[in-house]
């Protein structure tokens, strides 16, 4: 067994007291949470709510007020996160000879993809794909690949080097009924078996309720977070999704 699998879930995520503001908008305000690893947290609320500005607050990409911090199996902070993201989307030009193994290299190597191609590279990165149902892909134009395959593709590249912070910001919008169900069959996998903070945003809400260990519900504010059935029948989520209180459609 991996050693970090001894501790799973001692380790985790603590944001407090987030705020956004953009143009003097308040976009975020005043968010605390308290994330673990070793599960799928999920991220919902209405468009405009606030989930993809959250992700790129804890992503560093968006400048804030207040406090994001991760915790080690120690409970020393670590001053330096590793994080992996897959976005809702990559626009690629169909006509580029760059392939999955270019783009994983790139990703995670610092040797250039046009030098000669170095054995363990390759090898190490074909072990890695096959983990995603991806390696048969290794050389597939990256414009070739079908929205299902790119985006298992990009759950490889953001876990090599395993991350501690995994985020994924609707990563299954746009592909078919059978690639969705393979992209969250190794979702849940890596839930298993790779001790680490996993944040997805998702309009998925029968997947949320389904699969996720803790739900987060946004509306520019925290309006409330723990298990799924508790989220989902809650006054807040009423609220959220203009539904009476405990109606859920999807289940």
């Amino acid at each position: 067994m991996d050693a970090a699998q001894n501790h799973r879930g001692l380790h985790c995520l603590q944001i407090t007291d987030l705020s956004v503001i953009r143009g003097g908008n308040s976009i975020l305000e005043h968010v605390s949470l308290h994330i673990h690893c070793g599960g799928l947290t999920a991220v919902i609320g209405r468009n405009g709510a606030g989930k993809s500005t959250l992700l790129r607050a804890i992503l560093g990409e968006l400048p804030h007020t207040g406090c994001i911090e991760f915790s080690g199996h120690d409970g020393k902070k670590v001053p330096q996160l590793r994080m992996g993201y897959v976005p809702q989307a990559l626009t690629l030009d169909p006509g580029s000879p760059a392939t999955v193994y270019d783009m994983v290299l790139s990703l995670t190597s610092r040797w250039p993809a046009f030098l000669p191609r170095r054995r363990r590279d390759r090898e190490r990165i074909y072990t890695h794909l096959a983990r995603f149902n991806a390696a048969g892909l290794l050389d597939r134009p990256l414009g070739g690949l079908s929205g299902g395959e790119l985006q298992r593709v990009l759950l490889a590249a953001a876990t090599l080097p395993r991350p501690d912070v995994l985020i994924l910001d609707e990563p299954v919008s746009g592909v078919d009924q059978a690639g969705l169900s393979l992209f969250y069959d190794l979702l849940g996998r890596l839930k298993l078996t790779d001790d680490m903070v996993i944040l997805l945003v998702s309009h998925d809400l029968d997947y949320v309720r389904r699969c996720a260990d803790q739900v987060i519900l946004l509306d520019r504010t925290l309006e409330m977070a723990g298990p799924p059935d508790r989220v989902f029948a809650s006054e807040a989520f009423a609220r959220c999704f203009g539904r009476e209180k405990g109606e859920f459609p999807y289940a």
